[in-house]
């Protein structure tokens, strides 16, 4: 489904007279999926992402396409399970969360399952 995008950016203080004009309309998944039969959606769960903006409940948009860089956002495995955050490879690798209140990982064997390309935050409080 293709939305207006207006063609002005929008400052964080009065809005502007130019608001009104439509450039085109823009679609999410064009937006946010670069390899659709790679990508996939997952949901974050806790709080060592917090200092990101990345919150409990938000939906992450994750690429198995894309090669995982030094401080990229990734999903990986750990003990079992999954986990989201920042990848660091220097000097040795390391999961660093984004929230002081949570130890840095340093897995003995590092499973990727994907960069996270965008994540959608809900602004509004929850019901």
């Amino acid at each position: 489904m293709a939305i207006p995008l207006f063609g002005e950016a929008c400052p964080a203080g009065f809005p502007s007279p130019a608001g009104d004009y439509v450039e085109a309309e823009l679609d999410l998944n064009s937006l946010c999926i670069r390899h659709p039969s790679a990508t996939y959606f997952l949901r974050a769960s806790g709080e060592s992402m917090r200092d990101l903006g990345l919150y409990n409940g938000d939906i992450l948009i994750v690429d198995r396409a894309e090669t995982a860089q030094e401080g990229d956002i990734v999903i990986a495995e750990m003990d079992g399970g999954f986990t989201v955050k920042r990848l660091r490879l220097r000097p040795r690798p390391a999961l660093e969360p984004m929230n002081p209140d949570y130890p840095t990982l340093y897995p003995e064997t590092l499973t990727l399952f994907g960069v996270v390309t965008h994540f959608i935050h809900r602004t509004r409080a929850r019901l």
